[in-house]
């Protein structure tokens, strides 16, 4: 075997360890991936749709403050960097159960949530705080259906846990790296 036989295959187990998919064919993976993506993805436009952004100038000159991202990754990158969509791979992955279900249905409806929340675009305090609450209250009832299912899922979708996950593994990876100084 070569080098690069080697780094394919550690890549592949690095991979399936990461979206629970040992056992699994795939066929089954590559569904859950593009079901769990293309649901945020279609949460994401409805609401980038639906918004429309209220530039703020500072005199006549100046660029505006608020702008629409631009360019194709501008829709992809949130939701297929999102902790929970990565967390609903794992769970979809899981073995087939009454509770991998319902925490998927509670995956979906969070998302949906979320894409109405902005498109609304609460003004008040109150609407804020709605939206806040609830978002937070969907993605901890995710998280918990979720780590029963699977412990690392659940702890990537936790509201603040798979923050602080993403940022401990990439904070792990670059550790490793050589630097030169």
């Amino acid at each position: 075997m070569t080098d690069i036989d080697d780094v394919i295959d550690d890549a592949r187990e690095a991979a399936s360890g990461f979206l629970n998919a040992e056992g699994r064919n795939a066929s089954h993976v590559l569904l859950g991936v593009a079901l769990t993506v293309g649901f945020a993805l279609a949460a994401t436009a409805f609401a980038k749709r639906t918004i429309r952004p209220r530039p703020v100038h500072l005199t006549e000159t100046d660029a505006p403050i608020t702008e629409r991202p631009r360019g194709p990754l501008s829709l992809i990158l949130p939701a297929v960097f999102s902790a929970t969509t990565l967390s609903a791979v794992r769970v979809w992955n899981a073995p087939r159960a009454p509770e991998r279900n319902l925490a998927m249905g509670l995956w979906a409806a969070a998302q949906a949530l979320n894409a109405v929340w902005i498109a609304m675009r609460p003004a008040s305090r109150g609407l804020q705080i709605a939206a806040a609450m609830s978002s937070a209250g969907m993605a901890a009832a995710f998280a918990h259906e979720a780590r029963k299912l699977d412990a690392r899922a659940g702890k990537l979708a936790a509201p603040v846990g798979g923050q602080v996950a993403l940022a401990n593994m990439v904070q792990k990876k670059a550790d490793s790296r050589a630097t030169l100084h």
